[in-house]
């Protein structure tokens, strides 16, 4: 790997994945710049060395670390920043730095969502509302879950970029003995199946808790799946008919879009095990203290199936749950009849 791509690493946020991510790059022996949101979480991790919320059990290396609340700080000192921050809460993050500051860096987004306020993808929102470079962009999806990282146990992230050389340096820079990479072209397909399966998931969390067994979750992921593939076909077609195609041969389609719907890690699988259980969503939020990308997901894709006359019954009636107080038994007795 040549060092002209990247210099200095910044993360910003703090959560389960963030710190993930934190952790592999300092396995790595690199030292990074970290945005905190608060003072007292900053101090935690620079005098105890781990996060006080989110994979407690990380440690980091004294001195790996160089952790602020000031996100000033970290553009100035780094040039390629790695964007964590739920997707609910980034374009509020974004927006409290003068867009110019974004502009030159090199963006590594880990986000598993779509902005809400504006239903783009993050290197959409950057290209067309704050003038970043696509070439600089570069999105980090699955199949990985942050606890299985924490542990060391081998996990694969896909780096999807337009510049084949910021992509696999990138790439290259998270790869050890726990993390196998792999780098494609393949941005927009890629993210949008990472929007799609965390809705996905919260469905399979609530077959589960609604008593549907493992033979009915099979053939629900699997006409999530074709339902992905439709939309990701049509999409391309109607917005990026460019020889950027989706590849969904890779595992950052079925592979994630499994882990997210069967692993106990899942947190919109959880999401929807308690809305199958009857919580409300609020009352679901408040017990989690997590963010479900899904749940935001749910609303924002169908948007964009609405603008686009692309079709997506399994995310809208979802939606209808999470949005609208459809009740979740009544959605799987229509959905049994959809499926094949």
């Amino acid at each position: 790997m040549t060092q002209k791509s990247v210099k200095q690493i910044g993360i910003v946020g703090n959560g389960s994945w963030g710190t993930a991510l934190a952790k592999i790059l300092t396995d790595n022996q690199q030292h990074i710049k970290w945005w905190v949101r608060n003072a007292e979480s900053v101090n935690y991790l620079q005098t105890r060395h781990h996060n006080p919320h989110y994979l407690t059990s990380v440690s980091f290396l004294p001195g790996t670390i160089d952790a602020t609340d000031n996100l000033e700080k970290v553009l100035d000192a780094c040039d390629t920043i790695v964007f964590c921050v739920p997707s609910a809460y980034a374009q509020n993050v974004v927006e409290s730095i003068d867009k110019s500051r974004w502009q030159e860096k090199n963006i590594i987004s880990a986000l598993k969502g779509i902005l809400p306020d504006t239903n783009l993808l993050m290197n959409d929102y950057l290209t067309s509302r704050l003038g970043c470079q696509l070439e600089k962009y570069v999105a980090i999806t699955g199949p990985c879950h942050a606890e299985e990282v924490a542990d060391e146990r081998l996990s694969y992230l896909t780096f999807s970029g337009l510049d084949d050389h910021l992509t696999e340096s990138v790439a290259e820079l998270f790869s050890n003995t726990y993390i196998n990479t792999t780098s494609t072209h393949d941005i927009w397909g890629a993210q949008y199946a990472a929007v799609l399966k965390n809705i996905y998931a919260i469905g399979a969390g609530m077959a589960h808790t609604l008593d549907y067994g493992d033979n009915f979750l099979s053939v629900y992921i699997s006409n999530c799946y074709r339902e992905m593939y439709r939309f990701l076909e049509a999409h391309f077609e109607k917005v990026h008919p460019s020889n950027e195609r989706p590849d969904f041969h890779t595992s950052a389609y079925l592979g994630d879009l499994l882990v997210t719907g069967y692993s106990l890690h899942s947190r919109n699988r959880r999401f929807g095990a308690m809305i199958g259980k009857g919580y409300t969503v609020q009352a679901t939020m408040l017990e989690m203290n997590m963010v479900a990308e899904g749940y935001y997901a749910a609303r924002g894709m169908q948007s964009i199936s609405k603008e686009y006359s692309i079709p997506i019954p399994i995310a809208t009636f979802l939606y209808k749950v999470l949005w609208e107080g459809m009740n979740p038994s009544d959605m799987f007795l229509r959905l049994e009849k959809l499926f094949t």
